[in-house]
């Protein structure tokens, strides 16, 4: 049960955190020689923080399974950490306006230029509510991945090198036992 609920909070978390990272966090306006021009930014453009981690809390959930013992621990730190550090930084940039600043700078031609009319969305919330599922995941993984299911050692190599097999004795004049011998991975010039 752990393991479902620790999956669909890890996919959803990234999915919502990325989505809404694409979303519009702030506008205001800048005035310019017209009056005043509209200005937007992204998430993405605010920061690239919490699209770059929850990136990194999908691919550590998936890694969760790969890994065992201490790995797994250090995996499932990582994907709480990547689901913590999203939400710090969603939270951080949901109030930032320093990326409307250099917009307006850009737009109206004046280094100094600074936005107005400041307004902010939800959606930096959203994104660190994706940053939570993530972390939920991760302190799942914590908890009861070490009860979890790896992935199979059946195709594993073993640390002992492996016997080869004597070859049979080939019959050099005969064309069909030199390919066969060739097949085998032996020189069938060599005595």
């Amino acid at each position: 049960m752990s393991l479902a609920i620790a999956l669909l909070c890890g996919a959803l978390g990234a999915a919502v955190a990325l989505l809404s990272t694409r979303q519009h966090w702030s506008e205001g306006t800048v005035t310019v020689a017209g009056g005043p021009f509209p200005l937007i930014a992204k998430g993405s453009d605010v920061t690239g923080v919490p699209a770059a981690l929850a990136i990194v809390g999908l691919a550590a959930l998936v890694a969760v399974f790969a890994v065992r013992r201490a790995g797994r621990f250090m995996v499932a730190a990582l994907l709480a950490l990547s689901g913590a550090g999203t939400v710090a930084a969603a939270l951080l940039g949901a109030s930032d306006s320093s990326a409307l600043d250099e917009k307006a700078a850009q737009a109206s031609g004046d280094t100094s230029a600074t936005v107005q009319a400041l307004t902010h969305t939800a959606w930096p919330y959203v994104a660190a509510v994706g940053g939570v599922l993530i972390l939920l995941a991760g302190l799942l993984a914590l908890r009861y991945g070490r009860l979890w299911p790896g992935m199979s050692g059946r195709y594993e190599r073993g640390g002992a090198p492996r016997q080869r097999r004597k070859a049979p004795a080939t019959d050099p004049d005969r064309p069909e036992e030199l390919w066969k011998a060739l097949d085998r991975g032996e020189d069938p010039t060599g005595a």
